[in-house]
């Protein structure tokens, strides 16, 4: 299956069945079944199976998979062999802690420096320095920045999707209200977490009206 079409709840899971298979001793010529990943895990073996099959064709009936093929298989599909470059723009409250969380590794994305529109190098002991716009093109080209992640609350959001895509950005996670412009080519992935929040809400406010009236 091509990963790029791979189901957001599989992607999910990947990493944990990763470092699973890695904490295992490795032997030379090894099978793992999926049931006994299930039963380590806490999972259904159905899921498990469907899960691996996304990223593995090589399990054979009664051995299961092959140990380090299946490992290097998920470092595959989770991009652990290649890292993507990523930088945020915004050290607010959301682009420190963006630039702090450390899970993004797992999926094989290095945020590498954060920016802001102050003219000044900034030392942060709590995620990393934050640089000035002004030396944001340039970064972004040394270091090859392929994904650039927008927290700035601006109505400037446009302009600074400008300046990722002249920095040879060409994908882009914004978490502003504003919705960018982007040319073909460029992806875009627009995160409105008041709008998520609100919709969780409204979940709540139905269950709790179906259980209500289900106690009548």
């Amino acid at each position: 299956m091509d990963k790029n079409n791979i189901r957001k709840a599989t992607l999910g899971r990947l990493p944990m069945y990763l470092k699973y298979l890695e904490s295992l001793p490795q032997e030379e010529n090894s099978y793992i079944s999926a049931p006994k990943i299930a039963r380590a895990l806490g999972l259904g073996d159905v899921q498990v199976r469907k899960d691996l099959g996304c990223v593995s064709r090589t399990g054979k009936p009664k051995l299961g998979f092959k140990t380090d093929e299946l490992i290097e298989s998920l470092k595959k599909h989770l991009r652990t062999n290649k890292t993507v470059n990523a930088v945020v723009v915004g050290a607010g409250k959301l682009g420190r802690a963006l630039a702090a969380f450390e899970g993004f590794s797992q999926y094989g994305v290095e945020i590498i420096a954060s920016f802001d529109k102050r003219e000044v190098v900034v030392e942060d002991d709590q995620t990393m320095t934050v640089l000035p716009m002004s030396k944001f093109d340039s970064f972004c080209r040394d270091n090859n920045v392929q994904i650039g992640i927008i927290t700035i609350d601006e109505e400037s959001t446009q302009q600074i999707c400008n300046q990722m895509i002249q920095a040879g950005i060409t994908a882009i996670w914004n978490f502003t209200p504003y919705p960018l412009k982007t040319p073909e080519g460029i992806l875009c992935k627009n995160e409105n977490l008041a709008l998520s929040l609100a919709h969780l809400s409204n979940q709540l406010l139905i269950i709790n009206q179906e259980n209500t009236h289900g106690n009548t």
